[in-house]
Formats: structure tokens, C-alpha cells, sequence
């Protein structure tokens, strides 16, 4: 390890002076391009500034990206609402910053439970105090990261919920601590400590040791296929692009071991760089129509019509948590049933009028296969309300076979502004019909009926986080079409043969009295349909959750005065071996 620190160091180093010469791109205001030959003072500043702003900003408008070019940097990088902190060099060791980089509690007694909306990608960072704070929840990325030291989940032991680590190393210990549930995927440690609800690690060098209920571990040894989110970057020369990974079968670690991650390197000018302040659904269709890809930059993108995606290759990528909001009821974006397309790093909010969906994937019915070459969706999160008005059917339906989502947050919202259950609606988070479907990192919550619902066959989920609704007023307005107490949170459709899924972990926290789901899991009984590792837990003392999967697991419940212990059953297995 220490070997190649030094070897991508050095190339950062050296090359950091030739790109600083070179005339950057455009990227608009709210990127901010730093390169090692400017004062330390002047970043610093505008770090403090973007972070004062966006601290608190939980449903704000703004959205910001820094940019690190290869090289040293002594800096202070608190990441804040809608930030996003990526190193451009081919690898994470590329790119050394020296002095803290952290997220921090959004809410107080160190709550980090609303920490969402902010990532930092492609840099090493060597903590001053020897630890980097990454106290988090959900829509958090940390990816293509080399931490030289240790990492905690948390802060000060405050409540977190859940977040995401992929191709990552730290060179030290990893503290989950108060984190209640979380996914590891492609990573390396030396040591993992904690564990709470339900802990995911797939294709995790040095797992932590024990075994599911007691400690909460879920241990997959290899990742079956994934391709890594695509990331920008630049050479010594002082040229961008867009690298898009290969695709990997079977495989654990990272892939930057060697220095740069395999894959193909798309040039910057390929790419229609879209801006919120100019571009609509009509410009960017044109220029995806030509043929370009598309990089969206910081901002938020009102649409009348969906940005469609129709060829094949097509790599679209958003910086700083680019924002879709469909206007007229229409989806946002639509993704051709096409080989190889790639979308990442976008936020989908849901419009006033109701649309039939967010993102639309494929063509229901579809029988094109793409297993060498599969569509594939990286960090992309739905919400409907908590910013303002929102109305969907579905967010994310996936009718394309072969088709990967690494890493998702599909929220409707139990807070923020029009906020109710009659107020911000959403029938369904996800839909899937394609077949041979795999997903890693699905966090999904309050839709008002199922939170997932499952048709096609094969499919695979690697971690499942969701909190079903806090709202439903009463029993009868939340009783599903067969006459069952509520809707299951995760539903694997009838005629469903085959379907496996590990660590799941699903919440309630009902605000309303005598309302109850009757299962969080239901799928059918037949041998081909298998769960691993399942959990539920009640935060509030009012309605359950009467079964764990179908029939079985027993009530959960929470306590509280004159009523027994708290219940969270656990299941290892479904159908039991």
C-alpha cells in the first residue's frame, strides 16, 4: 500500500504544475476549480463561504462542486447540503489533501440522522487529528477515496442512518459507532469496529469478524458485477475527460490498486456541458440527439418535457447534485431500452402534477438482453416534497434487463415544506420488471404503498434501508388492494420464481394511533425466492409491524411506561434452510 501512495503521488505532484498552465473548462459559478498553485487563503475562503451557506440549506436551491486538480493541498473541507468534493486525477492518491475534510452532524445533539445530499469522490486526505469525521446519512457518497488514517461514521456517537463507502481504502480503523444501519461495497481497511441494526459489506477486503444476528454482519466475499460510477478527471497535459469503467465480475477491493481504474476515457469535448441558468429540455434533447453526452452542472433544471437518452454509450453525469423537476407531468428522464448507457450524480424531485414516474428505464416487455454491456445508474436520488410541492406515481422504474443501480435514495418526504399525506404523494419508490436486475445500496421510504415493488425475475439487492410511512391517517386509507393492514415495504410479485436479496433492515415510526402493517417483506413461497438477514425495529411507541417477512418474525415494538422490552426480530433466513 505504501507503494503506490508514492507512486501516485508523485504523478500528482509533478503533473499538478503543467495542468495549472492550461486554460480550464467553463464550468460555471458554482463549480469551483482549485489547482495547487493558487494561495491557500483564497480556496480556504471560498470553501468557508459555499460551507456557511449551505450548512443549514437542507431545502435549499443551491448546489456547488469543488474540483481538485493533482497536487498537494492544505485545506479545511467541511462538506455541506448539496456539495459535492471530487479529485480529478486518475487516481485517488493523485490528489493529497492535508488537514481535515468532514461532514458534520446537521441537526444537534450531534444528530446526524438529516446529514443527507453531500458526497467527496477521487482524493486521498490525511486527517490532521488522524481521523476524517464522516457522520452521515442517507444520499451521502464516498467513493475512489484513500483515507491515511482512520474514519469515523459518526459524531461523538450521535444517531447517523446509514450511508455508502465504495472503492475506498483507509489505511486504519473504520468506526461505525452510532451509525444504525450501512453498505460497503469494493473496500478496504484494517479494521472495521460497531455494528447496530444492519451492516452490509459486499466484496469488503478484511470484513469484519462474527456472523449475523449477533454482531448484525452481512458478508458477501465477492461483488458478481458492477461497473464503478464514472468520474471526471485530468491528465498531465492538462486535458478533461470522463473516465467509464469497465464492467467487473466477481470481484473484491479496489480498483485503483494499480493507479488508474480500467475503462475507456470519453474527452470533455464529447460532452454538452449543460447549465441551469441557459439550458431546457429542448437544448439538451438537441445535443443528445447529436450524439454528445452529457455533463449537468450544479444547478436545478425545471423541465417541460423528459431529457430522453437514446443511444447507446451515452454517459450522463451531474455534478453537485444537479437537480430534474419535471413541470407538466411528464417524467424527467427517460433511458432508451440501449446498451451501456450510464447515468450519474443526479437528484429527480417531483413536480406539482403528477407524472407516472421520475426515471424510466427501458421498455416494459423488452426482451434485448445487456448483460456484457448493462445500463447502469450510480448515486441517483428521488424525493418528492420537503422542498416544495411534489406528486409522482412511481420514482424509478427499471424495465430494462441487466440493468445496475449502485446506490439510491428514493425518499418521499416526512418533513420539510408541503409535507402530508395528502400533500406530497407517491404511490410507489421503486418498480422493476426487467429481469436479471441487481442493486446495491437500496434506501427507500414513506410511498404510500409498496416502497419496492419487485416483477421481474432474478433480481439481487446487496443491502435494503426503509422506513415505511410516518402518516397514514388511518387503518382503512392504508389497507393494500388484497385487503392486507398496509402495504409491504419490499414486495416481490406473485409470479415471481426467482429473487434473492441480503440485509435488509425496515423501520416504523407511526404518528398515528390502531395503524399497523401486517409484513414488511411479502413475496411468494417458492424455493427460488430467497432472503438473508432481515430485521425490523419500531421508533415510536404507536401501531407495529406484525411480521418480519410474510408470516413470519413476530410483532416488533418499541417500549415505553408500563409496556414490555423493546422487540426488533431478526431473520436469517427465508424460506429457513
Amino acid at each position: 500500500m505504501k507503494m503506490r501512495v508514492i507512486a501516485g503521488a508523485v504523478l500528482g505532484f509533478v503533473s499538478a504544475v503543467a495542468v495549472a498552465q492550461q486554460k480550464s473548462p467553463d464550468f460555471g459559478p458554482n463549480v469551483k476549480l482549485f489547482n495547487p498553485s493558487m494561495s491557500h487563503d483564497e480556496m480556504q475562503q471560498a470553501i468557508d463561504k459555499v460551507y456557511t451557506e449551505q450548512q443549514h440549506a437542507e431545502f435549499g436551491s443551491s448546489r456547488y462542486a469543488f474540483l481538485l486538480m493533482p497536487g498537494k493541498y492544505n485545506l479545511d473541507i467541511p462538506v455541506g447540503f448539496y456539495t459535492q468534493v471530487l479529485g480529478l486525477g486518475a487516481s485517488p492518491d493523485d490528489v493529497r489533501v492535508t488537514g481535515d475534510v468532514h461532514a458534520d452532524a446537521a441537526s444537534k445533539n450531534n444528530n446526524a440522522t438529516t446529514t443527507f445530499w453531500r458526497g467527496v469522490e477521487g482524493f486521498s486526505v490525511v486527517p490532521t487529528s488522524g481521523t476524517m469525521q464522516w457522520a452521515v446519512s442517507q444520499a451521502i457518497a464516498a467513493r475512489r477515496m484513500h483515507v491515511l488514517g482512520n474514519m469515523v461514521l459518526h459524531q461523538k456517537r450521535g444517531w447517523a442512518s446509514g450511508g455508502w463507502l465504495s472503492d475506498s481504502s483507509v489505511d486504519g480503523t473504520v468506526d461505525s459507532g452510532t451509525q444504525q444501519q450501512w453498505i460497503s461495497r469494493n473496500t478496504e481497511w484494517q479494521q472495521w469496529t460497531g455494528a447496530n441494526w444492519n451492516m452490509v459489506f459486499v466484496g469488503a477486503e478484511h470484513a469484519p469478524e462474527g456472523e449475523w444476528p449477533k454482531p448484525p454482519f452481512t458478508k458477501v466475499a465477492t461483488v458478481p458485477v458492477v461497473r464503478e460510477k464514472p468520474f471526471l478527471q485530468v491528465d498531465a497535459k492538462g486535458n478533461f475527460s470522463v473516465r467509464v469503467p469497465i464492467i467487473r465480475e466477481n470481484s473484491s477491493g479496489i480498483t485503483w490498486k494499480k493507479g488508474a481504474t480500467a475503462g475507456r476515457s470519453v474527452p470533455l469535448s464529447h460532452f454538452y456541458i449543460a447549465r441551469p441558468d441557459r439550458d431546457t429540455d429542448v437544448t439538451i434533447n438537441a445535443a443528445l440527439d447529436k450524439g454528445k453526452d452529457l455533463l449537468l452542472l450544479p444547478g436545478n433544471y425545471d423541465l417541460n418535457a423528459p431529457i430522453k437518452i437514446r443511444k447507446a454509450n451515452t454517459v450522463v453525469l451531474g455534478l453537485g447534485f444537479a437537480t430534474l423537476r419535471q413541470v407538466h407531468g411528464t417524467e424527467a428522464m427517460t433511458v432508451a431500452d440501449v446498451d451501456g448507457v450510464t447515468v450519474s450524480g443526479l437528484l429527480f424531485d417531483a413536480g406539482t402534477v403528477v407524472s407516472p414516474s421520475l426515471l424510466h428505464v427501458g421498455t416494459q416487455g423488452s426482451k434485448l438482453r445487456h448483460k456484457t454491456n448493462p445500463i447502469s445508474l450510480h448515486d441517483v436520488f428521488f424525493r418528492v416534497g420537503g422542498a416544495g410541492e411534489g406528486r409522482t406515481d412511481a420514482n424509478l422504474v427499471i424495465d430494462s434487463n441487466d440493468t445496475i443501480v449502485d446506490h439510491t435514495w428514493i425518499w418521499r418526504a416526512d418533513h420539510g415544506h408541503n409535507v402530508g399525506w395528502d400533500k406530497n404523494q407517491s404511490n410507489y419508490g421503486l418498480v422493476v420488471h426487467g429481469n436479471d436486475v441487481t442493486i446495491y445500496g437500496l434506501f427507500v421510504e414513506h410511498h404510500q404503498k409498496y416502497q419496492v415493488l419487485w416483477a421481474g425475475e432474478r433480481g439481487r439487492t446487496y443491502f435494503y434501508q426503509s422506513e415505511i410511512p410516518y402518516d397514514p391517517p388511518t387503518q382503512p386509507q392504508w389497507t393494500d388492494e388484497k385487503g392486507a393492514k398496509g402495504w409491504a415495504s419490499y414486495k416481490v410479485a406473485d409470479n415471481v420464481r426467482e429473487h434473492e436479496a441480503w440485509g435488509l433492515g425496515i423501520y416504523s415510526v407511526f404518528r398515528f394511533p390502531d395503524v399497523v402493517m401486517d409484513r414488511a417483506i411479502e413475496v411468494p413461497d417458492t424455493p427460488g425466492v430467497k432472503f438473508h438477514h432481515m430485521i425490523t425495529v419500531a421508533l415510536l411507541d404507536k401501531g407495529a409491524i406484525l411480521n418480519v417477512i410474510n408470516q413470519t418474525g413476530g410483532s416488533t415494538r418499541t417500549s415505553s411506561a408500563g409496556q414490555p422490552p423493546r422487540i426488533e426480530p431478526k431473520i436469517t433466513d427465508y424460506p429457513a434452510p
